[in-house]
């Protein structure tokens, strides 16, 4: 397993860069191949194209859906500083925990089935996406496709810590931006003709601040300004992007309803408002808690107390869960450091993680 996830995490797979997702696409379309997986790639001209890869089984038995993805947040050229590394039975590298370890226990757990059974215990889908760490806007429609013809959806994204416990809550997540248009002039010569959209964003900033209540899970962060021109120009534009998160379903509406509804502090200032909710949370529902069960009570047989946790970040996992699909998320590696220069998972955890995927499939 090891040696899959490194070989997986040497080819660098930015977002950004169709022609290296694509490559990585290629590259694991061979190996599910291997496994004798029928692939279908789902062509993007703006992304990098997403791989399905179904299996045969007992066909009496609805398909499990495996999901996950294979883009990352970093650059190409980030191996040149962060090599792939083994130290202290922790495996180093970019994507090595979000979340190419999710996507060799896939193929491992996969194998071991076939091998035990001489053939899987039921139909198998896996659907890897190109786009998830920038919105998954090419693959939702087919995530959410294939998970309506599924019995449940298992997201291989990296367990909640290094205790592993598995997701069965996540935020919701909304990308915003406040546009602020304002009337420029000289700063020295004629300072009353003009008014400012920076200065007028600011005063905005302070309002959405006030958003925020951390104690029924609602965050809004301001989190990339931009405005004008020069510093003796009153700045005729300014924008912030602005990131949402919300712990219920119900929270959305009334948010989205806050955000646009904003009014200007100087009547000569324009605002606009643009974005909202990407995804709705993944809410602990009874299908989600039924899975979780079975996840329990798989880990009880070797001796493995299990958790759950709840988490701030989404995953695809949210549109399925929002779908009414009994959803379990996290059953990938474990680690830390996700996105950051120190990402790493840890070994061992290996085998036992791989033994859930395996008991997972069989009994959703």
């Amino acid at each position: 397993m090891v040696d899959t996830i490194r070989e997986l995490a040497e080819i660098e797979s930015p977002s950004d860069s169709k022609q290296a997702v694509d490559r990585i696409a290629a590259f694991l379309a061979l190996k599910f191949e291997a496994l004798g997986g029928r692939t279908q790639l789902h062509r993007s001209s703006n992304f990098g194209d997403s791989l399905q890869i179904d299996f045969g089984g007992e066909a009496h038995r609805k398909p499990v859906l495996l999901l996950g993805h294979y883009d990352t947040v970093y650059p190409l050229g980030t191996l040149a500083t962060m090599p792939c590394k083994i130290e202290n039975g922790r495996l180093h590298g970019p994507g090595v925990l979000d979340m190419k370890s999710g996507i060799a226990l896939m193929l491992h757990a996969i194998e071991a089935l076939q091998a035990w059974h001489g053939e899987l215990p039921r139909p198998v889908t896996v659907f890897l996406v190109s786009d998830e760490e920038v919105g998954s806007y090419s693959s939702r429609k087919i995530t959410e496709a294939l998970a309506r013809d599924s019995a449940g959806v298992l997201v291989l994204e990296p367990a909640a810590g290094l205790r592993g416990a598995v997701k069965t809550a996540r935020k919701g997540v909304g990308e915003y931006k406040l546009r602020v248009k304002g009337v420029a002039a000289h700063a020295g010569l004629d300072p009353g003709k003009g008014h400012s959209a920076i200065l007028e964003l600011a005063r905005q900033i302070a309002v959405i601040a006030k958003m925020n209540n951390l104690r029924q899970g609602v965050s809004v962060n301001p989190g990339v300004i931009q405005g004008g021109t020069r510093t003796n120009v009153i700045a005729a534009e300014a924008s912030i992007a602005i990131d949402v998160r919300i712990k219920r379903t119900k929270q959305a509406a009334g948010l989205d309803r806050k955000l646009r509804s904003l009014k200007p502090f100087d009547q000569h200032c324009k605002l606009e408002m643009t974005g909202g909710i990407n995804r709705l949370p993944m809410e602990r529902t009874a299908g989600v808690a039924a899975l979780y069960k079975k996840a329990h009570d798989i880990a009880s047989q070797v001796r493995w107390k299990l958790e759950e946790a709840a988490v701030g970040g989404g995953s695809d996992g949210n549109f399925t869960a929002g779908m009414g699909i009994p959803t379990l998320d996290g059953l990938g590696g474990v680690g830390e450091g996700a996105h950051a220069v120190h990402e790493f998972i840890v070994i061992s955890e290996l085998p036992r993680r791989a033994l859930l995927l395996a008991g997972m499939i069989e009994d959703v």
